[in-house]
């Protein structure tokens, strides 16, 4: 992996660093192509059982590199560098049948907050921000920015976070749900690293039935969700995994899940 994405796997977890510090994290199309190659591993290495992505230094990600949107002209086709690199890897971290941490650990802002959401358990420092920048640019939020915001804090939230272009402290991500919990700086990447651990040792056919069943929830009726739950609790039913996580419970001890 190139130096501008560290990757990491510690104990099942592969720990993905955003490493352009000088920069806040802000997203480039060689960091974007390589954040993309970094989920097409995680999804075919059995030993990756969760994802934790982060930024180094103060930041998480300031959003698109503007510095290089605007060598490439006066015009450019923005378009373009949405569908070739950022649609591609919202695409791949929703659909990976394994649980992606985000750990927002300074500034998030515009496609760097939006990268964060598409992550499925999100937490934050203490001092970081959040903010959907892209009207101070006039450009309308990306990397699905529209679908994330109102299915998490609400049509009339989602569209003055857009519009209005507010930073939102950390505690004010977590009042309105945009967040799971906020720690404390000194003990973030602790805390985050415990987390994903712990994410790590759950059932991974079960974490990946979940991912698939909240991912169509958003279009589904409640008939076509019943069926599809009872679609995929027939499946787990019949797996290693339960059977061991029942097993585990009548005899007081802890599980061990392999994914079978």
């Amino acid at each position: 992996m190139s130096d501008i994405l560290l990757t990491e796997l510690r104990h099942g977890v592969l720990v993905v660093t955003l490493n352009r510090p000088e920069r806040l994290n802000a997203l480039n199309v060689e960091l974007v192509a390589a954040l993309n190659a970094a989920f097409d591993g995680a999804a075919e290495d059995t030993a990756v059982q969760a994802v934790l992505l982060t930024g180094a230094g103060r930041g998480f990600c300031a959003g698109a590199d503007l510095a290089q949107i605007t060598g490439a002209g006066p015009k450019p086709d923005l378009g373009e560098i949405v569908e070739a690199y950022y649609n591609p890897l919202v695409r791949k971290m929703r659909a990976l049948p394994k649980p992606i941490l985000s750990a927002v650990n300074g500034v998030a802002a515009g496609a760097g907050m939006n990268l964060a959401l598409a992550g499925d358990v999100i937490i934050a420092s203490a001092s970081a921000n959040f903010t959907q920048a892209f009207v101070r640019i006039g450009l309308l939020p990306d990397a699905g920015g529209t679908y994330f915001l109102p299915r998490m804090v609400g049509d009339a939230r989602a569209r003055a976070m857009a519009m209005l272009g507010e930073t939102l402290t950390s505690a004010q991500a977590l009042g309105l749900g945009l967040i799971w919990k906020c720690f404390p700086d000194e003990v973030f990447a602790a805390e985050a690293m415990t987390l994903a651990a712990n994410l790590a040792a759950k059932p991974p056919l079960a974490l990946a039935a979940m991912k698939r069943a909240f991912n169509a929830a958003a279009g589904n009726s409640l008939e076509a969700q019943l069926d599809l739950e009872c679609q995929l609790q027939r499946e787990l039913g019949y797996s290693a995994d339960f059977a061991e996580g029942v097993g585990a419970f009548l005899e007081k001890r802890a599980a061990v899940f392999t994914g079978r």
